[in-house]
């Protein structure tokens, strides 16, 4: 999970400064998890643009329906796994490194890192 957020006082108005997940900031289930997946959808909407792919083509070399990708561009991913849009990103020409290190901390996190 992301760092305890910190609350703070500027010119008058109380202000909450956010973890850097705000699916965590929000309490939502899953936070870690939730923010890859949007990073990852982010990543295949701008693949999509980048290459001028209208939805029914990216479906397509996704392998996906029409309506899922609709769908994603709406923000609604719940229906697609972290590995099927990883998936995605590949059929889009994208490279996938996963890397895995110790943490520092007892329990490790979750991060997407996007060169």
């Amino acid at each position: 999970m992301g760092k305890k957020s910190a609350v703070r006082t500027v010119d008058g108005i109380e202000v909450e400064m956010g973890s850097g997940n705000v699916f965590a900031d929000l309490g939502l289930p899953e936070a870690d998890k939730l923010k890859i997946k949007s990073g990852l959808v982010i990543e295949i909407t701008k693949a999509m643009r980048r290459q001028g792919l209208t939805q029914k083509a990216a479906a397509e070399r996704m392998g996906v329906p029409q309506p899922k990708v609709s769908a994603m561009m709406r923000g609604d991913f719940s229906n697609l796994s972290e590995r099927k849009l990883m998936d995605c990103l590949n059929r889009l020409g994208y490279d996938i490194e996963i890397k895995v290190k110790p943490s520092a901390a007892p329990v490790g996190q979750l991060m997407l890192a996007l060169a």
